[in-house]
C-alpha cells in the first residue's frame, strides 16, 4: 500500500503552548476545544489541522535524546519549512500581514510583487514559524 498524497496535521513545536495558542486565536483561528489540553493546541483549518506542541515534548516524543534535541534547537535559527497561505489579492496579504503583526507576530518580510508574477510578505509566529502570505 502507497502513502496517500495528503497532509492531515502540521505540528509546530512551540516554546509555550499557552502563548502560541493565544498568538493563532488573535488571529480568529478556531480552537479545537474537544481535542486541545494544556499540553496541546489543535486547530482545525481548511481540510487539516494545526497542532501546537512543546518543542521539548515534541522532541522526546520524535525520539531525540538530549545531544540531538540541543542541535535541532539551534538549527532551527533559519527556517527550514515555510507554511503558506494564498489570499485572493494584494490587498488582502497587507492585510493578514498587519493582522499577524498586530496578534505578536514579527514582520519577516514586507508584501511585495514577487518575480513570478505575484505577491507576497512573509510573518512569524512568537516561536519563529515563519508563514508565507501570497
Amino acid at each position: 500500500m502507497a502513502m496517500y498524497p495528503g497532509v492531515s496535521l502540521i505540528t509546530l513545536g512551540v516554546a509555550d503552548v499557552a502563548r502560541a495558542r493565544g498568538f493563532y486565536e488573535r488571529l480568529g483561528w478556531r480552537l479545537s476545544q474537544g481535542a486541545s489540553t494544556p499540553e496541546v493546541a489543535f486547530f482545525m483549518l481548511n481540510n487539516v489541522a494545526l497542532a501546537l506542541f512543546g518543542r521539548a515534548d515534541m522532541l522526546e516524543d520524535a525520539g531525540f535524546d538530549a545531544q540531538q534535541a540541543q542541535h535541532a534547537q539551534q538549527a532551527r535559527a533559519a527556517p527550514s519549512v515555510i507554511l503558506a497561505q494564498n489570499h485572493p489579492a494584494p490587498q488582502a496579504v497587507d492585510r493578514a500581514i498587519s493582522a499577524a503583526v498586530a496578534a505578536g507576530g514579527s514582520l519577516v518580510k514586507q508584501g511585495q510583487p514577487t518575480a513570478w508574477g505575484g505577491y507576497h510578505g512573509m510573518v512569524a509566529d512568537p516561536d519563529g514559524h515563519v508563514w508565507e502570505l501570497a
